[in-house]
């Protein structure tokens, strides 16, 4: 139902265009860097350039630390990340170019296959109380900046999550239902991330 991954469980590999490192926090089962369903990942960028190569997948990028970037795609559509926890979301595939507004930067990474998967990804600058529903063969995490988080599921099972940990959430077969779980996530300046299979026809 819920796991809570520490930071020791998160792994560094390399960027796919070999210029930096990301830290993963979780990828489908059985997933890779050259093929996977679903990755959440943190990055940090030092310098401009260009970004990888992720032709058919959907990119979710979240400013958590820094002055900003600027993402320009194709030489067309511009993203400006001015502020803590502004959200770009944009095709994996474009040539995407980012220009930092003055120093180092970390991104928060949310990138998905775009046949398999549909990624809603919502952003909470300040305290909150945030309500989502968790449908069968889908998944939810939720990522707090600077405080810990409080999970609470069906009104009753209450987990707390620190600062810097990923909480992932999912209905396995055996706990399948009918109605969807209704999950409330209490926190400051929290990242949720719901990630629905397309296979379900919703």
């Amino acid at each position: 139902m819920i796991e809570i991954l520490a930071p020791k469980e998160f792994k560094t590999i390399p960027w796919k265009n070999g210029q930096g490192e990301t830290i993963e926090l979780a990828i489908n089962e059985g997933g890779s860097l050259d093929n996977f369903d679903w990755r959440l990942s943190i990055a940090t960028v030092c310098h401009d350039g260009l970004f990888s190569d992720f032709s058919g997948y959907q990119r979710n990028l979240v400013l958590i630390e820094g002055q900003g970037i600027s993402l320009a795609h194709d030489s067309q559509r511009i993203d400006v990340l001015e502020n803590c926890l502004d959200i770009a979301s944009f095709d994996g595939g474009c040539k995407t170019v980012g220009k930092l507004t003055s120093d180092t930067i970390k991104d928060f990474n949310v990138i998905t296959k775009i046949d398999k998967v549909e990624p809603q990804v919502n952003s909470y600058v300040g305290s909150k109380q945030v309500q989502v529903e968790l449908y069968n063969n889908d998944f939810c995490f939720a990522y707090s900046l600077t405080d810990e988080m409080v999970v609470q599921v069906l009104n009753a099972h209450v987990n707390v999550v620190p600062v810097g940990h990923l909480a992932k959430l999912s209905i396995n077969k055996k706990e399948s239902q009918a109605k969807p779980l209704a999950v409330t996530f209490t926190g400051k300046n929290m990242i949720i991330v719901q990630l629905k299979t397309i296979e379900n026809g919703r």
